[in-house]
Formats: structure tokens, sequence, C-alpha cells
């Protein structure tokens, strides 16, 4: 598996999201999903502390066990537990980190990430708490998720003028057809130098190949759950036309729409790590298995023309 950088925490091209842990899988299937994900060389496991109301956190860190050493962990602080639990104030922004640290049974926070902004709370305070975490022994790297160029730039100014720990990553929504990162946000994760780290890599599960135009997608499939306004959103005619599209190109390459999904993704120099979620354990090999396919600048514009938007950063 090759790895990249997050500041100085090196990490898997592939890492697993656990965002299902508590919510669709339970702590066996948990364990065979996170020790799969170990055996193959995926080394980053991203949670947050509201995935299944602090859930994954706790199936997350009894899955690793022993074997924590082999992980770097990275969850988030800031969303809406309760009325009492959010935001990004510093006192609660210590108080999220410990009970985070509880409920993963560890002594530190490989990467801690501001899950989104607080427009209430002044960033450089944010940071200043932050930043006695990580002088603390608590947190190694920090990093934020889902903010503006303006409040990235904003950020990464505060962190030089104040003298305290930087922002390492920025956690993002991007994929092949969700590409409105692109454009002032991508520039300002280049200028800032974090490292990228695209969730929600294969759309629900559109870029897998399982959902088709004109077929029903199974029940239990994770956007046949979504309310519906978004569900007609996500497997609109538009969008899946476009994910035939994209399935048809990377047939034409000998590759699958999944290995065309993470590979675009990982091939963007600004990537560090593609998060991809699982419930089973052939979805984690199938996902580490999907970033060999090395595109170049000519599949890249046809990737760009077939989907109608976006430019190449690679």
């Amino acid at each position: 598996m090759e790895t990249r950088r997050i500041g100085t925490l090196e990490v898997s091209l592939v890492g697993l999201g656990c965002n299902n842990m508590g919510r669709r899988i339970d702590a066996e299937q948990t364990d065979r999903v996170v020790h799969a994900a170990l055996d193959l060389g995926v080394t980053l496991f991203d949670t947050a502390d509201v995935y299944g109301d602090g859930a994954s956190e706790e199936l997350l860190g009894k899955a690793l066990g022993r074997r924590r050493d082999e992980a770097v962990i990275a969850t988030k602080f800031g969303a809406k537990l309760d009325d009492e639990r959010q935001g990004a104030h510093p006192a609660y922004v210590t108080k999220a980190c410990d009970d985070s640290l509880q409920r993963l049974g560890v002594d530190h926070i490989d990467l801690y990430q501001l899950h989104r902004p607080d427009p209430q709370v002044p960033i450089e305070e944010t940071l200043g708490a932050l930043h006695h975490l990580v002088e603390s022994g608590k947190v190694r790297a920090i990093g934020h998720s889902n903010l503006s160029a303006a409040e990235m730039n904003e950020a990464q100014a505060a962190a030089v003028r104040d003298g305290v720990t930087r922002f390492a990553s920025a956690q993002d929504h991007w994929n092949l057809l969700e590409r409105d990162l692109e454009g002032e946000r991508l520039n300002a994760i280049r200028r800032n130098g974090l490292a990228l780290l695209p969730y929600f890599p294969l759309a629900y599960g559109l870029l897998t190949g399982k959902y088709r135009a004109g077929q029903d997608p199974d029940a239990d499939w994770r956007l046949a759950n979504l309310p519906e306004d978004r569900r007609e959103k996500h497997l609109s005619d538009e969008r899946l036309q476009t994910v035939e599209q994209l399935s048809a190109f990377a047939e034409a390459n000998d590759h699958t729409i999944l290995e065309l999904a993470m590979s675009w993704l990982a091939g963007h120099p600004s990537v560090a790590s593609v998060i991809a979620g699982a419930t089973r354990p052939e979805q984690v090999e199938a996902n580490v298995a999907a970033v060999s396919w090395d595109l170049d600048h000519a599949a890249r514009q046809e990737i760009d023309r077939l989907t109608g938007q976006g430019q190449d950063d690679a």
C-alpha cells in the first residue's frame, strides 16, 4: 500500500471511513472490517464523535485493540451531539477530545479534526485550544472539514500570527460526481499546504456500478434509505446517465468504474488518502485494489468532458 503524508503523519493512500460502525454494522462486523483493512495495509481510520452517537469511536477502539499502533486514528468534533455538546468553543474542544479518547480507549488521537466551522467562535480561539491538546500529547496533528476557502485562509493566517499549531489537513466532499470543491477551495488547500482527504469518494455507492438506470435499488443499499428528496437528487436520470458513461469509459480501458473513481482521486497531488467506507471485508479489499489505474492527461480530460464540470488539478 502506497503511503503519503499528513504533516508528520504517514498514512495509507486508501483510508477506512468508519461512519457505518454502530449504525449499519455491529461489533462483530466492525472487527472483521477493521482487521481486514489492517491486513491489507490500511492505516488511516477516520471516525467522528457524532457517528452512531459515539458508537463508531467505541467500536473502532475495541476492534483495533492491541493493533492500535498499526493505525492512524482520525476523529472529529464540533458537529451537534446534543444541545450541550457541539461547536468549537475552547472549553468544549478540550472536553470533546477527552470524551473521544475515552470512547476510543487510547491515550492520544493522531489527527483531530474540526468537523464543520463554528461561526460563533473566532478560529484563533479554537486553534489555541487545539494547540494546547497537541502540546499536551493528546493530539498529534489537527485538521478541518467543510471549511470555505476564506475560512481556510483565515485559519492558516491566525496560526502563523499566533505561533500555534497549524491545520495539516482538509477533509471535504469530492468525487467524480461532486466537483464543487474545485476552484477556490481546492486552490486554498494547495496554497496552505493542506493534505486533502476526500470523503464519499464513491458517491454513496453510485460509483461502484451497482446502481443502474431503470433498476430500483435494493432495500438495504445506502441510497435506498435516504430521505426521498435526497434519494431523488442522487438517483436522478441525469446523474445515472453520467454514471453509465463513466462505466463505459472504464470498461473500454479494461477497468471498473470503482477503479476509475478511486484512481481519479488518488492521482491528484493534493490527496493524501481516499476515505472509503465499508461494511464487509470484501469491500475493503476492492477499495484497496482500486487505486492502481494511472490515469494520463488525456483520460482526465475525457472524464471532465463526461462529467461536464470542474477542472483537473493533476
